[in-house]
């Protein structure tokens, strides 16, 4: 099975409008949305075109094909606006390896799940990496619309043998074989 794997749009319809083209181009089973989907949050700049209902209207267009995690800007409103549930974590069994895939303000490099995984994927950092920590392979796809740290508007995809960080076109960052 192949994912693809973004996070932190904060109502960006800009970087939104990019899904559509990157769900084509690399031709995944399932979108899985880390969180932070609609508000930009406090302590974000407003991203490039907010436009909350719109970005909904698109990730309502995968809500077939989608896994969604709810972040630490979602509010029970954005359950209002989304034809898909928001959930607080899923751990599942895919490609042979149990994924745990979360926001990340609770789970993350610093404090991993006590339950046995192969891979925490989460967001939240708005900086994408693919790293090995005590046998746990963790990556982060960073954020579509507002990254950190000097990197790039990037997502992450899960194919059955590795994991690849690419920027928003398509350009490999990282990859990491699983």
């Amino acid at each position: 099975m192949k994912l693809l794997v973004i996070s932190d749009i904060h109502g960006s319809l800009h970087y939104a409008s990019q899904i559509p083209l990157i769900w084509e181009r690399e031709n995944p089973d399932k979108l899985v949305l880390l969180g932070d989907l609609y508000y930009h949050g406090p302590r974000n700049p407003l991203t490039e075109e907010y436009k909350p209902m719109k970005v909904a209207e698109i990730l309502n267009e995968f809500k077939d094909s989608l896994i969604a995690i709810r972040g630490n800007c979602d509010a029970e409103v954005d359950q209002m606006i989304s034809d898909f549930p928001l959930q607080d974590y899923v751990k599942e069994e895919i490609n042979g390896k149990i994924i745990y895939f979360t926001h990340g303000h609770h789970y993350n490099l610093d404090h991993l799940p006590e339950e046995k995984i192969d891979i925490l994927i989460y967001g939240h950092v708005h900086t994408g990496f693919i790293k090995e920590e005590n046998g746990i392979i963790i990556a982060n796809p960073g954020s579509i619309s507002l990254p950190k740290n000097d990197t790039a508007h990037s997502y992450l995809i899960i194919e059955p043998n590795k994991l690849i960080l690419k920027d928003v076109d398509g350009t490999v960052i990282e990859e990491r074989i699983i």
